[in-house]
């Protein structure tokens, strides 16, 4: 995906070890359609090395202020003039005391002076230096300062120590920074999402499940989060990692999952303004479950089975006496827009999406069409993270 096609982002490199990532981060973003200036200082050199960043940036890398490759001597002002975004990564504990307090002794530090484009810093340090007063008074005065943090991650270091000061890892990183280019939508807004299939146990061993594979759900949750949600995630059972700023609550049957939705509606402390219900839940489940292997008899009779109904989420969050902005999904296999009308009037949400099941799971791409009071909308095939922030765009608007 092309999230940064066109930008150019400036990428400072400050001394620590985390140095390593820095190379693999420079050719994700490249891969994300940015252009990458690198401007390292003497620590960080020692690290890596600048003919390693150019290589990977395509670009000379800058290291002193004093460079006579810039024609009027200024990279601190020439280099930050063309900058969409500046992201310091690795942000070791000197570099943002010097942030903090405003120096300006060295190119890195004296382009932070004199940007006028967003700073983005990802500390990374031993977890001790990270815990010291010192650092969090400086990091709470460049938040104060409108500097936004990535990180930094808890986890292993480099010392032998465990514990939190950890550089996020190269493709959290750029994953934050195409979230931060990305329309602030749903600012602050609290958003309850369902997402993947649910699994149903006929016996310990077998069960009833379907097709679904979390993808739309899973770009959803992250399209939400990079809009500037407070999201909450709840999956059925599948493979996919966790969204970057989401809370994932993992449950298997329908039942768990209804069950799930309703305790976070129910807390005071994340009831949300939005449920978006992509979970392709199953309708049925055995009713009683074998509490053994089901297995063959000796004269090949099929078993039999009783059914009951799962509880329908997403109607029982529309009959609430307060219900929150709810959208439904629903997977047809064809005259999708005669039963996309007739869900949403049924389920009595205001906005339906819907799509052709079996020509989207378990793939990357989908199509979409949208259900409200006022007719019909197509979203062409695209790329499902595509489509998600798409979505949201449309749900921002309906709110």
């Amino acid at each position: 995906m092309n999230d940064l096609a066109g930008k150019h982002l400036l990428l400072g490199l400050s001394g620590g070890i985390a140095c390593y990532k820095s190379a693999e981060l420079t050719r994700l973003l490249i891969q994300a359609g940015a252009t990458v200036q690198v401007v390292m200082t003497d620590a960080a050199q020692r690290f890596i090395t600048p003919v390693t960043m150019q290589a990977l940036s395509g670009r000379t890398v800058y290291t002193s202020q004093w460079d006579p490759r810039i024609a009027s001597h200024m990279a601190h002002i020439d280099l930050a003039r063309v900058a969409d975004t500046f992201l310091i990564a690795p942000a070791s504990a000197d570099c943002i005391a010097k942030l903090a307090q405003g120096r300006a002794d060295d190119l890195l530090t004296a382009l932070c002076l004199a940007r006028d484009c967003p700073l983005l810093i990802a500390p990374a340090m031993n977890r001790q230096m990270w815990r010291h007063p010192a650092t969090q008074r400086n990091m709470a005065q460049l938040r104060a300062d409108g500097v936004t943090v990535l990180g930094p991650a808890s986890g292993p270091q480099a010392c032998g120590e465990t514990g939190e000061g950890r550089l996020l890892e190269p493709g959290a990183l750029c994953n934050a920074v195409a979230a931060f280019f990305q329309p602030k939508v749903l600012q602050d807004k609290r958003v309850l999402l369902t997402a993947g299939p649910t699994f149903e146990p006929l016996d310990p061993i077998r069960g009833i499940t379907n097709r679904s594979s979390g993808k739309m759900g899973f770009a959803l949750a992250r399209a939400a989060a990079e809009a500037g949600a407070q999201v909450q995630l709840i999956a059925g059972p599948v493979a996919l990692p966790t969204p970057d700023g989401v809370s994932r609550i993992d449950v298997q049957t329908g039942q768990q999952m209804y069950e799930a939705v309703m305790a976070c509606i129910n807390a005071c402390d994340i009831a949300c303004d939005i449920f978006i219900a992509v979970a392709a839940v199953s309708d049925w489940r055995a009713e009683p479950v074998s509490a053994e292997k089901i297995k063959k008899n000796g004269e090949r009779v099929a078993p039999r089975f009783a059914f009951t109904e799962n509880p329908d989420i997403l109607a029982a969050v529309t009959r609430l006496p307060k219900p929150p902005f709810c959208v439904g999904f629903a997977a047809e296999c064809n005259d999708l827009e005669t039963r996309g009308r007739e869900k949403r009037l049924l389920k009595n949400v205001p906005l339906l999406v819907g799509n052709i099941g079996p020509d989207t799971f378990g793939k990357d791409e989908n199509e979409l069409t949208l259900f409200d009071a006022s007719g019909v909308k197509h979203l062409p095939r695209a790329d499902k993270l595509t489509l998600a922030r798409t979505l949201v765009e449309e749900i921002s608007k309906r709110l």
